[in-house]
């Protein structure tokens, strides 16, 4: 029996290379080229834009819109007391802004006047405002004494409250009137120095520092000490020339 002939392999269709064996053609699958970090020209356009800064703030420049009220009769600035008190604030909260009134005075203040703390001072009408500031200035005659601000009061026999510009006033005729009297608290006032028995070595130090003025001192003690010696140096050196 005679072997079958062999398969001859087709010259005129050749199998195809494999791609790995071929090399890859000039300018296909490079991928493109970034810059440091990754951050070229291609990445920045396929990021979203960066959100603004003052994320999660409305208004332009990230600032937070101003309170606007419905109410018209609204008062954006109510005064007290010569004091110009913020509207938008709680009653309460508001009136702590006088000069002389804690937050204690004025929660007491809200219900002398029948007003409810929480309550914005700037939808309050003006006779509402009025019976608060009366309340203030009759607030010693319904406090007890030991909530007023001034208790004992020499001259008058009473315990006021004072608040406002009334009580710098007051602030300053008290220490006057210690220093009048030459008490050790009117001397301490009159002297800059400490007044409720602090320390004074190390705080509260006044006047030019005792360093410089000892290193001053020395330094004319020398010169001193210096101009001195040189005329009692150049006499025995005169005698010997003789």
């Amino acid at each position: 029996m005679s072997a079958a002939p062999k398969e001859t392999k087709d010259p005129e269709n050749p199998p195809a290379a494999p791609a790995a064996a071929a090399g890859p053609e000039p300018g296909a699958g490079e991928a493109p080229k970034k810059g440091k970090g990754g951050k070229g020209k291609e990445s920045k356009e396929a990021k979203e834009p960066k959100e603004a800064k003052g994320k999660g703030k409305a208004g332009p420049g990230g600032k937070a819109p101003k309170f606007v009220s419905d109410n018209p009769n609204f008062h954006y600035i109510v005064r007290i007391a010569n004091t110009d008190l913020d509207g938008t604030r709680p009653t309460a909260l508001a009136l702590t802004g006088v000069r002389g009134v804690g937050l204690r005075i004025a929660e007491v203040t809200c219900r002398l006047g029948g007003v409810n703390a929480s309550e914005m001072i700037g939808n309050l009408p003006e006779s509402t405002i009025e019976s608060l500031e009366g309340a203030l200035a009759s607030l010693a005659t319904k406090v007890p004494g030991w909530m007023v601000n001034h208790p004992h009061e020499p001259v008058l026999g009473e315990s006021p409250h004072y608040f406002g510009p009334d009580l710098d006033t007051r602030r300053r005729d008290d220490i006057n009137v210690m220093k009048m009297v030459r008490s050790y608290r009117g001397v301490r006032h009159e002297r800059g120095q400490k007044v409720r028995g602090q320390r004074t070595r190390s705080n509260g130090r006044t006047g030019m520092a005792a360093g410089v003025l000892k290193k001053t001192a020395r330094e004319a003690a020398a010169a001193a000490a210096k101009e001195e010696g040189a005329p009692a140096a150049a006499a025995p050196a005169a005698a010997k020339k003789e």
